[in-house]
């Protein structure tokens, strides 16, 4: 017994392991708004009204999935079918190796759907998988040639398979190609969060601003702790000049779990960094001083964030990287624009534990002495500043 309301409103796209399964509605339609079953062939608008004590029957293999529950609750009564007497091969093996995948046993899995297809060559979820294990495997060709093969069994009216598919095609440079099955895969399901935020990515690449941000939205509206969504629709934001708009999705984005909160801090750090500095431009030393301290506060709540992800190697992606890479240079802008706003105002001393902080952090950095050393200078430290110099001259060479 299926029950759908406003914290559990519908169930994605799916297929069923049975050879036949049945739905029954429970619920008169008076008692909930929304809802409602679709079968993603026949398109997701297309949704197939069931009044209290109506039901369908169908194929297991035919790829379904139910609209959002707005209000009230409805019941659903699902059962499948199998076959008594006659031992499902197809089906067994495929299950068999969805669960070895599951394990990690990778080949173990992929002989299981390969021996799935020799009984059955038009098995399409065995192919997918088998697919998707060949993707994991960074074997591109293969994986698309399976892929394409599920897609002509099911007359390209597949949303999953044209998703991955839309990857394959990106993982091999083929940009043109997998933005068409991104967006393909979208008009069979637009409630597919991932998709969305990958079809961003493709968009931003183009150039295409508006529908990039208007995926997010679509991904975070599905998802709404998507939050590399919300990260990369601060990014648009902000290269679009909204830093107002930009801080609300980082600010989001930090609400979304551990994966995403020290990108989420370091956006949020680049925005206040860059209202500091235009502040500091247009003459208004406090609020460029409060900007400039809370970006600095913002770095320091990511730095151990980004140390544990710098610490586990196989953990950290690509993006991860990205991030970790970009913390020094933008920790030492912070330092150097904070300590510059400080000494603007005449704070001199708070100047000099800056520039300090910044050179017990980052003792390599030439810049960071020279720094140090002129605000020495300034308050008439000669010796010390004398030693800042040598210290420069040491990392210089020169």
């Amino acid at each position: 017994l299926l029950k759908y309301n406003s914290s559990h409103p519908r169930t994605d796209v799916h297929i069923d392991n049975g050879i036949l399964a049945m739905t029954l509605a429970m619920t008169p339609k008076d008692r909930y708004v929304g809802g409602g079953t679709f079968f993603e062939h026949f398109g997701v608008s297309n949704v197939l009204q069931m009044d209290v004590g109506h039901g369908t029957f169908r194929p297991g293999s035919v790829r379904h999935g139910g609209h959002k529950v707005l209000e009230g609750t409805r019941y659903i009564l699902g059962a499948f079918l199998l076959i008594e007497d006659k031992p499902e091969h197809v089906r067994r093996l495929k299950n068999r190796g969805s669960d070895l995948r599951k394990a990690g046993d990778l080949e173990g899995a992929a002989k299981h759907f390969e021996w799935a297809l020799a009984i059955n060559p038009k098995c399409t979820t065995c192919l997918k998988d088998w697919a998707e294990i060949l993707l994991a495997e960074k074997r591109f060709v293969e994986a698309e040639e399976k892929i394409r093969a599920a897609l002509e069994l099911l007359e390209h009216q597949d949303s999953d398979a044209l998703f991955t598919l839309g990857i394959l095609l990106s993982e091999q440079g083929k940009d043109e190609e997998s933005l068409k099955a991104y967006q393909q895969s979208l008009e069979l399901n637009a409630e597919d969060a991932e998709l969305c935020y990958n079809l961003g990515i493709k968009l931003g690449a183009k150039g295409d601003t508006k529908g990039e941000m208007n995926m997010y939205a679509k991904a975070t509206n599905v998802d709404p702790q998507m939050g590399g969504a919300w990260v990369n629709w601060g990014t648009a934001l902000a290269e679009a000049g909204n830093l107002d708009d930009a801080e609300m999705m980082f600010v989001k984005a930090l609400e979304c779990g551990p994966d995403v909160r020290p990108k989420a801090l370091m956006n949020l750090a680049l925005v206040h960094n860059t209202r500091a500095n235009e502040y500091a431009q247009g003459g208004d030393l406090p609020s460029a001083k409060a900007s400039a301290l809370k970006a600095s506060n913002l770095l320091d709540q990511a730095k151990p964030l980004l140390d544990e992800l710098a610490s586990d190697a196989a953990g950290a992606d690509a993006d991860s990287q990205r991030y970790i890479t970009q913390f020094k240079p933008l920790r030492l802008q912070v330092h150097r624009l904070y300590g510059q706003i400080l000494a603007g105002a005449g704070e001199y001393a708070a100047c000099e534990e800056e520039f300090k902080r910044a050179a017990e952090t980052y003792p390599d950095i030439p810049g960071v002495w020279d720094m140090l050393g002129r605000i020495l200078e300034l308050q008439g430290k000669t010796a010390e500043a004398a030693e800042c110099k040598a210290k420069v001259t040491e990392l210089t060479g020169r």
